[in-house]
C-alpha cells in the first residue's frame, strides 16, 4: 500500500493558519481545520442539505442527489486529490463540505427566483449566502455569530470560483460588484484578498465539485429516465466510458452499467487533475502558500483535453436535462413558490417567525429584504413547500 506523501512547503499549514476573528485556545487534540470541519458537519444548515436537492426536489425519489450527498462525495474526491498531491486533506474536506451551505431550497430554481428578486436590493448568490451562514446566521456558539472558522477556510469559500477583484476575475465577477458581505467583511473584519487565487487546497475543492456535480447528474439523469445510454454516444470520453463497460461486461444490467462507468469517468477526471497540477506546480515551483496566490492563474485544473471534455459534457447536461420539459415544469413551480414568498414576506414582515420579524423592525427596504432572503434561502425544499401552502392555501 503506497503512504502519503509529506504535506508540500506550498500546502496550507494549520500550525501557520492566519487564525480565526475570535481567538480561541488551541484544541489539544485537532487541528484548527479539523476544527473547521467539524464544526462545519455539526451546523444546521449542513443538516438541512439532506432536504435540499439539486435538479429534482426532494420528494421525486429516494435515490437522487441531495446537496448532502453531493456535499459528501465532493469531500471525498478532494480529499483524494489533496493526499495525491501532498495538500492539506483536512482544509480541502472543510471547504467541500461548507460549499453549499448557502443554496436555497430548489437548487438553481430557488437561486435564480431569490437573485431575481433581490436584483435591486443588494443581489442574491449562493456563494455569498454560504459565507453568510458561516460568518453570521449560524448562531450557536455563546462567544460569537457564525462558526468563526479560520481565514484559511473563509478564504476559500469566498474564492470558490476564484478571485472576485483584478486579472484573475472571471467574466461573471467583472460584471458585478463584489456581494456586500463579502465587501463589508473584507473592509472591516479580515481582508480576504479578493484580486488573489485562493490556497491550492481551496481551488481543488472547487474543482472536486464539479466533477463530482457533472459525473452523478449523468447518473441521475439516466436514472429518472431523462436521457439514454445511446444519447451518450457521442459526448467525447463519456461515450467511449460506457461503451467500453458495455463491451468488456456484455448483458450487464443498467444500473450497473452506469456505475461502472460514472466511477471510470470520477477516475479518469481524478488522475487527469493529479497529472495536471504536478506539472503546473512544477513549472510556477511555489515555495509558500502565498506563491499559490500570488501565481496569476490557478496552479489545479483539467488539462486542456479534460477541460474541453469538461465544457461539451456540461453542454450536454444542459440541454438534455437542466432543461428538460419534466424538469422545467418543476423548476417553474419552485420559482413561483419562492418568489410568491418573498412577495409576501417583504410586504407585511409580521408573517415571518418572531425572531425573524424582529430584525426587520424599523429596517428600511433592502435590510428587510435581506431579512427575507436569509430565512428562504435557510429552507429545505419540504418546508418551503409547506411554509408556501400554509401561507397561500385557505385551507392549510
Amino acid at each position: 500500500m503506497a503512504s502519503d506523501p509529506p504535506l508540500q512547503p506550498y500546502a496550507c499549514w494549520p500550525e501557520q493558519s492566519r487564525g480565526r476573528l475570535i481567538d480561541e485556545p488551541p484544541s489539544p487534540t485537532r487541528s484548527d481545520f479539523q476544527r473547521d470541519r467539524d464544526r462545519i458537519i455539526h451546523s444546521t444548515a449542513f443538516r438541512r442539505l439532506k432536504y435540499k436537492t439539486q435538479v429534482f426536489v426532494f420528494h421525486e425519489g429516494d435515490h437522487y442527489r441531495t446537496r448532502l450527498t453531493h456535499s459528501i462525495e465532493v469531500a471525498q474526491i478532494a480529499r483524494s486529490i489533496t493526499r495525491a498531491l501532498g495538500l492539506n486533506e483536512d482544509l480541502a474536506e472543510a471547504v467541500a463540505l461548507a460549499h453549499d451551505l448557502g443554496h436555497p431550497p430548489f437548487g438553481h430554481a430557488g437561486e435564480e427566483a431569490l437573485a431575481q428578486a433581490m436584483a435591486e436590493l443588494g443581489g442574491f448568490d449562493h456563494n455569498e449566502q454560504t459565507f453568510r451562514v458561516l460568518t453570521l446566521l449560524e448562531r450557536r456558539y455563546a462567544a460569537f455569530d457564525g462558526l468563526n472558522l479560520t481565514w484559511e477556510c473563509l478564504e476559500g469559500v469566498a474564492k470558490h470560483n476564484g478571485p472576485l477583484l483584478g486579472a484573475g476575475a472571471g467574466a461573471k465577477a467583472k460584471s458585478r460588484p463584489v456581494p456586500p458581505t463579502f465587501a463589508a467583511y473584507s473592509a472591516a473584519s479580515q481582508d480576504l484578498e479578493l484580486t488573489g487565487w485562493p490556497s491550492a487546497e481551496a481551488q481543488l475543492a472547487a474543482l472536486a465539485d464539479d466533477i463530482a456535480y457533472n459525473n452523478h447528474d449523468i447518473d441521475d439523469g439516466l436514472r429518472a429516465g431523462l436521457f439514454a445510454v445511446a444519447d451518450l454516444a457521442s459526448v467525447p470520453l463519456v461515450g467511449p466510458v460506457f461503451a467500453a463497460v458495455a463491451q468488456a461486461h456484455p448483458g450487464l444490467e443498467q444500473s450497473r452499467l452506469i456505475h461502472e462507468a460514472v466511477r471510470r469517468l470520477i477516475d479518469l477526471m481524478v488522475n487527469d487533475v493529479i497529472e495536471e497540477t504536478r506539472a503546473r506546480f512544477a513549472a510556477a515551483r511555489p515555495a509558500t502558500v502565498a506563491d499559490v496566490r500570488a501565481a496569476g492563474r490557478p496552479l489545479v485544473g483539467f488539462s486542456a483535453a479534460m477541460r474541453e471534455n469538461d465544457w461539451t459534457l456540461k453542454q450536454f447536461l444542459f440541454n438534455r436535462m437542466y432543461r428538460h420539459y419534466k424538469v422545467n415544469r418543476m423548476t417553474g413551480k419552485a420559482r413561483r413558490v419562492v418568489a410568491e414568498m418573498f412577495e409576501l414576506y417583504l410586504r407585511d414582515p409580521d408573517r415571518l417567525p418572531t425572531e425573524w420579524y424582529a430584525m426587520t423592525e424599523g429596517a428600511e427596504t433592502a435590510a428587510t429584504a435581506r431579512v427575507v432572503a436569509d430565512y428562504i434561502a435557510g429552507m429545505t425544499d419540504r418546508f418551503a413547500l409547506d411554509e408556501h401552502r400554509r401561507l397561500f392555501d385557505p385551507y392549510a
